[in-house]
């Protein structure tokens, strides 16, 4: 690899897995510079997500942080990483290959299963509003500003003081945004009026798993109707370039039905079930134009489950002749847009209930340092533990020699 020229060696490194690039960082200083730059890891990460090379899935669930190889689903991998603590850790959002980290709002990380490189975010309080005693729902969303080139993490948490002001008074709420390029929070204060309604009075802004979907520089939430209260859903989106929230349209039809969000492809979709026994996806094409939404396939109750509570498509099939959905976060199975079946995706040793998220693999956030220095440490608290293993031995002959009974 000496000889070879270093444009033979760059496009050869683009087509590779971001994990095998990190090994591949020892092989010499020129390849180790490469690797490590700007340029190269941008160009990496947008290799990856034109071809769609290297695409994992990040299955979640109680005590289960795993990524599956979406072409060789035999591929597991354990997610160890430094914010794992005794209770359950949230993974709210997937980005470029980063995913988010919460144990509380106030511990929280960006992190790259590829690389395994971790960045925490500072701790950020949450400033209570004047008579709420504690935090009632919080919500967080994961998304890249293409605008300032910055990865941004959104936290809003809605306070409450008692039932009796839940009834009467509505629901304050706090809006926080973190800049990754600033390593700062800061406030979101600037809310239009129908979106501090919607916020204060009517809702508790749910969507089913509390975390923003991304799409076109936004995350968005449903705010569901509520019955005797709001007739129709709402869908609300954050401009995470702007940092402004604003309200989105959809077609009449759908506004009081029972739906859900999410992405296929990069567009925004919503998922409407029909009293739970088939689901209608629509896309919307063409971003903020409402009469770009349309209604691309049904997908009818799979009768290896007993409801059909959820459903959300995430990729199609590369041949584009299937698409993979996950059901009631807890199954992952093939639809066949043609015959429509369903094949279940057969994970190896993941039997239990999981929820997933699409993750590409990509440098983002870069490696953990200097390979060699690290291979160095690793050689160095080997001979020390080989070190404290013969002192201990001689130790032990030295007692058992010293104390020996003469009968």
């Amino acid at each position: 690899m000496a000889d070879m020229p270093m444009d033979i060696i760059t496009d050869l490194f683009l087509r590779l897995p971001a994990s095998t690039l990190v090994r591949c960082r020892v092989l010499s200083k020129p390849c180790f510079s490469l690797i490590d730059s700007p340029d190269f890891i941008s160009s990496h990460l947008h290799h990856t997500l034109e071809t769609g090379d290297h695409l994992m899935i990040l299955l979640r669930g109680p005590r289960l942080l795993v990524t599956v190889d979406l072409d060789s689903p035999d591929k597991v991998s354990d997610v160890e990483h430094p914010l794992k603590a005794g209770g359950l850790t949230e993974v709210f959002g997937s980005c470029n290959g980063l995913i988010g980290l919460s144990n509380s709002p106030t511990d929280m990380a960006l992190f790259n299963p590829s690389t395994r490189q971790i960045h925490r975010l500072p701790a950020e309080p949450v400033d209570f509003p004047e008579g709420s005693r504690t935090r009632g729902y919080v919500f967080y969303g994961l998304g890249y500003d293409s605008v300032n080139e910055d990865y941004k993490v959104v936290r809003m948490i809605q306070c409450k003081g008692g039932a009796a002001d839940e009834l009467v008074f509505g629901f304050p709420y706090e809006v926080k945004v973190f800049s990754l390029k600033m390593n700062t929070w800061k406030r979101v204060k600037r809310l239009l009026p129908a979106i501090q309604l919607l916020f204060y009075f009517y809702y508790h802004l749910l969507y089913r798993r509390g975390y923003g979907v991304l799409a076109c520089n936004s995350l968005h939430w449903v705010l569901p109707r509520r019955p005797g209260l709001i007739a129709f859903n709402t869908i609300i989106r954050f401009d995470v370039a702007a940092e402004e929230f604003e309200i989105l349209t959809f077609p009449e039809s759908l506004a009081h039905e029972n739906i859900d969000i999410g992405v296929l492809e990069g567009c925004l979709c919503l998922m409407c079930n029909r009293e739970f026994t088939s689901v209608d996806v629509w896309v919307m094409k063409e971003y903020k134009v409402e009469g770009s939404w349309s209604k691309v396939f049904s997908v009818p109750k799979p009768k290896s489950v007993e409801s059909f509570d959820f459903m959300r498509p995430l990729l199609y099939s590369k041949d584009r002749r299937k698409v993979l959905i996950e059901v009631n976060n807890a199954k992952l199975l093939w639809f066949d847009l043609g015959s429509k079946r369903l094949r279940t995706l057969r994970i190896k040793d993941c039997d239990s209930s999981y929820s997933a998220e699409l993750l590409v693999s990509s440098l983002v956030l870069g490696c953990k340092g200097d390979p060699s220095e690290a291979k160095r440490r690793r050689e160095r608290r080997a001979l020390e533990d080989k070190m404290m293993q013969q002192r201990s031995k001689r130790w032990d002959d030295f007692l058992s020699k010293g104390f020996k009974l003469v009968l």
